[in-house]
C-alpha cells in the first residue's frame, strides 16, 4: 500500500517502468528466475538488442524493482522482492 510521498514516486516509476511489454517480461523473468546475467537475461529474451536490453535494465533498476550484484565482470539481477510484494505481487505469484 501507497503511504509516503516517497512511496507514491516509488510507484509512479515502478509502474511506469512495468508499462513497457519488454520490461515487465524481463520482470516476470527473474520473478521466476533470480541471479540471470545480462547475457542470460539477452538470452531468453532473444529479439532484443544489447543497447535496449541495457535501457531496460538500467529502467528497471532506477525504478527499485530489481537490484543487480557485481561478480567479477559479471553484472547478476534479481527482483526486489520487497518492492515487488508491496507494488506489484502479481510478479510474485
Amino acid at each position: 500500500m501507497v503511504e509516503t510521498q516517497a512511496d507514491m514516486g516509488q510507484a509512479v516509476k515502478l509502474y511506469k517502468a512495468l508499462g513497457e511489454p519488454t520490461r515487465l517480461k524481463i520482470a516476470l523473468l527473474l520473478s521466476k528466475e533470480s541471479n540471470l546475467c545480462f547475457s542470460a537475461i539477452g538470452e531468453r529474451l532473444e529479439s532484443v538488442a544489447g543497447s535496449t536490453l541495457s535501457h531496460h535494465l538500467k529502467q528497471l533498476t532506477d525504478s527499485g524493482l530489481i537490484d543487480f550484484r557485481k561478480s567479477g565482470s559479471y553484472i547478476h539481477y534479481n527482483v526486489n522482492r520487497e518492492i515487488a510484494e508491496k507494488f506489484a505481487p502479481y510478479l510474485l505469484a
